[in-house]
């Protein structure tokens, strides 16, 4: 009884949990920096713009990293968007709040102590988020059971792959039946399903079964096509008064790309600046480890095909064949390692930039010959030269080791339709993420294999 009732009053509820989380955030940086601005603590000119700053930044932050949205996601990718949404709306916050307290704003102003308070705050707060995100899942998953689903799929192959990214959310999805697409009963089959997923099926019959889905207000998820993309990225139009979706060919204007190249051009040179301590270090002992080259300098392909030459500090041995790293690869060396961990093995890829050759955000500059096997395997693949490449993008932020070539696309595709200098500045500050996760390189398991098999439609079920 009390769980029907907490279901009718869900959206409200969250809303209220979500509002009190953000408030306490907010309210552990006002009571931990007051300590030492005390006109924070008071009703006045610097409490108000102070709280202004925070709310503003910290929703713009939020809508870059993600907010809290337990249910949809797992515990430590939301305690990872909140943390970094938090860490810099308070870095942001913190910097405004040192300048108004200082008639000539100067280094001077920040104090070491006041440092110290925002680190304090700043683990209160990480120590706050953290419980609240593994509570509230766990309240979500108490009120909700897992969805009964099924999965419409082609093969065994294509049922293994989407299989490997339901098994992560066992408290959201319980498979309980596997289809073939070609089964003539199948939309009958589908009465007592909560949620579909359809996986690798031709694009006319899915259109079938999601029609039916609406209908019986089932749940469904889809693996998209270039067309969806083209779909997404459409817009609602109005000939007289006949309905259409008008997509217009995309391009980056003129004052996009200006834009983009002077952003890559500005931050590039910050970046190089900054890290340039490292660049030494990491040139020294990578020639002290082998007396190797320091850089690693290969082909790639970017915009309309153009080939150039990427650079990488060298992580693997000399002379050894170039194909796709595997897990404990003995032609890695051992400062390799930990510079790909740490992927300071990209930064040479900032000289890429400011000769043009790449951007910050793009597609990622695919090997050649992975390049002439994609493409041949999946001719939708050369739409990712319709852009510059980049060192980073929204298949590397979403994506993972193991994510399939095709999958990548669609991200890239994604990327691509949807362009907008925002998306690129929210891509940036979104890689930061890719630092804190780990890549999977886990293997589709044999228990699984024998727990989920597609059973193909026999021909005489056909006719």
């Amino acid at each position: 009884m009390k769980k029907n009732k907490l279901h009718r009053f869900e959206t409200i509820f969250w809303m209220a949990v979500k509002v009190i989380l953000y408030i306490c955030i907010m309210a552990i940086y006002v009571f931990v920096m007051g300590r030492e601005n005390f006109a924070l603590m008071q009703l006045s000119r610097t409490m108000g713009i102070t709280l202004t700053t925070y709310v503003i930044v910290g929703l713009l932050f939020l809508s870059i990293y993600g907010k809290f949205d337990i249910g949809r996601r797992k515990s430590k990718p939301i305690i990872y968007s909140l943390a970094l949404a938090v860490f810099f709306t308070d870095l942001i916050s913190y910097l405004q709040l040192m300048i108004m307290n200082t008639v000539t704003p100067s280094i001077y102003a920040f104090r070491l102590s006041n440092l110290g308070e925002l680190v304090l705050a700043f683990l209160l707060q990480l120590v706050l988020i953290i419980i609240a995100v593994y509570a509230g899942n766990a309240l979500f998953f108490k009120i909700h059971r897992p969805e009964r689903c099924c999965v419409i799929t082609s093969s065994q192959e294509n049922l293994n792959e989407i299989i490997r990214g339901i098994r992560k959310y066992k408290k959201q999805y319980e498979i309980v039946e596997i289809f073939d697409y070609r089964d003539k009963m199948l939309l009958r089959k589908l009465k007592d399903i909560d949620t579909v997923f359809i996986y690798n099926i031709p694009v006319h019959l899915r259109s079938e079964i999601m029609g039916y889905c609406y209908r019986t207000r089932k749940n469904v998820y889809f693996n998209p096509e270039i067309e969806d993309i083209m779909e997404l990225s459409s817009e609602y139009y109005l000939l007289d008064d006949i309905s259409l979706v008008n997509y217009n060919v995309k391009g980056l204007t003129m004052e996009q790309r200006i834009a983009k190249r002077c952003m890559d051009i500005g931050l590039s040179l910050f970046m190089g600046l900054i890290t340039a301590p490292i660049w030494i270090i990491s040139a020294i002992v990578i020639k002290c480890y082998d007396g190797g080259p320091v850089l690693f300098k290969q082909n790639r392909a970017t915009i309309n095909g153009k080939i150039f030459r990427v650079y990488k500090f060298r992580t693997m041995r000399e002379h050894v064949a170039n194909r796709s790293v595997t897990e404990d690869d003995n032609r890695i060396t051992k400062p390799g390692k930990f510079l790909r961990k740490t992927r300071i093995d990209e930064l040479p890829q900032l000289l890429n930039i400011l000769k043009g050759d790449m951007s910050f955000v793009g597609p990622r500059p695919e090997m050649l010959e992975n390049v002439y096997t994609y493409t041949e395997e999946l001719p939708e693949f050369r739409y990712r030269l319709r852009v510059k490449a980049g060192l980073t993008g929204y298949a590397q932020v979403a994506g993972k080791y193991n994510t399939t070539p095709k999958d990548k696309l669609m991200m890239d595709m994604m990327y691509i339709e949807n362009y907008s200098l925002f998306r690129d500045i929210q891509l940036l500050f979104q890689t930061a993420i890719v630092l804190l996760k780990t890549d999977s390189t886990e293997a589709f398991g044999e228990e699984d294999k024998k727990e989920y098999l597609f059973r193909e439609v026999k021909e005489k079920e056909l006719e």
